[in-house]
């Protein structure tokens, strides 16, 4: 929807009354415009589309708990102690939700995993 909300300048003050009267008319046509085009607007903004495919909110904080562990996973070069410590969870949380989520920790070298968890 491209519309443009259009404002006339005002004209320059007149002498004659007729010449003002034609001013006042083209102010009040203009400020008509614009009320049209801001009524038209809200009332697009009523007109909703149906979702097309539902929300869960179950799979949505599940999508968001897996990219945080996997975020602290990469912060943290592996070691699952540090990316708990960073997500602010008991170790054994993080471990079950690793279990759960089947999140795999194998992006990092298994001398990378000792190392860290020293």
């Amino acid at each position: 929807m491209n519309t443009q909300l259009i404002w006339r300048s005002p004209e320059p003050p007149v002498d004659s009354v007729g010449s003002h009267q034609v001013v006042l008319e083209n102010r009040l046509s203009s400020l008509r415009d614009v009320a049209l085009t801001l009524l038209r607007e809200v009332e697009a903004l009523r007109v909703v589309e149906p979702v097309k495919h539902r929300v869960r909110l179950h799979d949505e904080v599940q999508r968001f708990e897996i990219a945080l562990i996997n975020s602290a996973l990469n912060r943290s070069h592996g070691n699952q102690t540090k990316a708990a410590h960073i997500l602010g969870i008991k170790l054994t949380t993080l471990n079950s939700k690793i279990k759960r989520y089947k999140i795999s920790i194998n992006g990092f070298s298994d001398a990378e995993l000792r190392e860290n968890a020293a």
